[in-house]
């Protein structure tokens, strides 16, 4: 989905996400690769909200399913990108390479699924991306969700990301405000159990109904 910028951003070349309004901004490969200067607030909210085995849905590079293993939580992350789950791996963190629709170990067994750094808008559709996690969920276990800390609705974007040197394919992209997260939980199938501020982020805890 991304293609090979994506690649190349996460081992260092600086890139850029292009809206189709015009708008550009800075990739945040920084948060996605952790370290000192990540945002450590939000990754420790995430971790104190993942109980009992966990699957990362777009893992990235995988800091999110590191920190859980270095903490003794069973935890899996799922990307599309062969460089991601290579960085995943080297950091400690097992990962496997494909997309978060095709079969997954353990489905109906997760105690949490994760959707961190916006992920709840893969392919610019939120609910879907939500009944996938509710399909992971065990009974009792909980999706953990970022969602957008201002209230702008459901946003879907066509993006795409650029370098000095490149630009990439366009791609469907959905951003979900904190004033539509019952709404869109509701048509997956889930129900908003409690909202998360974290500094400017806003993470949710979902359920199955």
């Amino acid at each position: 989905m991304f293609g090979n910028l994506y690649e190349r951003a996460l081992v260092g070349e600086r890139c850029w996400i292009r809206h189709d309004d015009g708008t550009r901004q800075r990739l945040p490969v920084h948060n996605w690769l952790g370290g000192r200067r990540a945002d450590r607030q939000f990754d420790r909210a995430v971790l104190a909200l993942c109980h009992g085995p966990t699957i990362d849905l777009g893992c990235g590079p995988g800091r999110l399913v590191a920190d859980l293993i270095r903490r003794g939580v069973p935890a899996l992350g799922v990307d599309q990108s062969a460089t991601a789950v290579e960085l995943a791996r080297r950091s400690g963190a097992p990962a496997l390479r494909r997309d978060v629709f095709d079969p997954l170990p353990g489905t109906g067994r997760w105690q949490t699924v994760l959707l961190a750094d916006g992920n709840v808008g893969l392919g610019g559709d939120p609910i879907r991306v939500l009944r996938r996690a509710a399909d992971l969920l065990r009974r009792g276990g909980s999706c953990i969700a970022e969602f957008d800390s201002a209230p702008c609705g459901v946003k879907t974007q066509w993006v795409r990301l650029e370098s000095s040197r490149t630009v990439g394919p366009w791609f469907r992209w959905a951003t979900v405000g904190v004033d539509s997260a019952e709404r869109v939980a509701g048509d997956a199938g889930l129900t908003v159990l409690d909202m998360h501020p974290v500094g400017d982020r806003m993470l949710a805890s979902l359920a199955q109904r």
